[in-house]
């Protein structure tokens, strides 16, 4: 049987680990096995994750190296055939993994599976009015991307089976062999990144390399999203540098010449944008720019291999890039 480790990596997440892991456990698909990676903790984390030692793999870190680089090192632990990346902070309904893993399976070019992901309060309470979280991640032509349907209410908008871009790191199936055709000098998700935008980056890599992500509504789940554009101003420094850096590691290694072109506008004045609010107000993500300038050869490098093994063409790449969220019903974009 098709085997799924669900890996979770958590930093002071004492708030939600428990509720998470205790649905995990619900699940009705049995080839399951769980890996959580702790990074440093202060809470405590550790103390409740002591209590679900004897059902899953428990590792703790000395030091806080990420979520990127815990979930590399999490999936490492395992051999599974799927990696469902998940979040502490997401609370799955019984079918969640059968669901995504019997849509992936049906189709080997699909290399991610993600599912409806509603809204959930921070007190892990679900709202009466079901919200959306996120049906899958989209790009604009200015290169940033968002989740579909976010803070939307669920009117029925999104119950097809359908191709999105990809799908946000808090709840994907990754499949193994896809994860490790893209992976770049052993890792999987970049972890230079550190934090915020490598789920986006894996996507972009994936669909360079022709892998498609599959959005099947049937499979739910409920996520607490702390991180949305328009609480930018009340989020840590350290997250926002992040964000900035990120971006550019991003577009350094995945956008092609082609689309810079149809896009240079829309760009320029995004990153004319983002530049001056960092000069002007954001002081704090000035140091994305001096780690953007330290990372720049390897950046470079990666993006050397990438374009190598690039697989599909310019016009398929263009047509994700829009204004509005684009998809592809199942039997179309083969």
């Amino acid at each position: 049987m098709t085997t799924v480790a669900v890996t979770i990596v958590t930093f002071n997440s004492a708030r939600f680990i428990a509720q998470c892991l205790q649905y995990v456990f619900e699940q009705d698909y049995p080839a399951l096995e769980v890996v959580v990676v702790d990074n440093a903790s202060s809470d405590e984390t550790r103390t409740i994750l002591q209590q679900f030692a004897h059902q899953a793999r428990v590792v703790h870190n000395s030091q806080n190296v990420g979520f990127a680089a815990g979930q590399n090192q999490a999936m490492r632990l395992s051999a599974a055939d799927w990696f469902l990346v998940l979040n502490p902070d997401v609370r799955l309904t019984p079918t969640f993994v059968s669901l995504l893993t019997a849509a992936g399976e049906a189709e080997p070019t699909v290399g991610s599976v993600c599912g409806k992901l509603l809204g959930m309060a921070t007190d892990l309470t679900i709202p009466p009015q079901p919200v959306f979280d996120s049906t899958g991640i989209f790009f604009t032509p200015n290169l940033r991307h968002f989740d579909r349907g976010s803070q939307i209410p669920d009117r029925g908008q999104y119950e097809q089976c359908e191709y999105v871009f990809g799908a946000t790191g808090a709840a994907c199936l990754y499949r193994r062999k896809m994860m490790d055709d893209i992976s770049l000098n052993g890792e999987y998700f970049d972890a230079d990144f550190f934090a915020y935008r490598e789920d986006a980056d894996l996507a972009w890599r994936a669909q360079l390399y022709g892998w498609k992500c599959l959005y099947t509504p049937k499979a739910v789940a409920y996520h607490v999203r702390h991180v949305l554009p328009e609480k930018r101003s009340s989020l840590p420094a350290l997250i926002n540098m992040h964000s900035v850096k990120n971006r550019w590691l991003m577009r350094i290694k995945n956008a092609t010449a082609d689309l810079y072109l149809r896009h240079f506008v829309a760009i320029t004045v995004r990153d004319c944008i983002v530049v001056a609010a960092c000069l002007l107000r954001e002081f704090s993500s000035l140091q994305a720019f001096v780690i953007l300038a330290r990372l720049w050869p390897s950046t470079w490098a990666k993006r050397r291999i990438i374009m190598r093994k690039r697989r599909v063409t310019n016009e398929y790449m263009a047509a994700w890039f829009a204004a509005k969220p684009v998809s592809f019903p199942v039997r179309e974009h083969d």
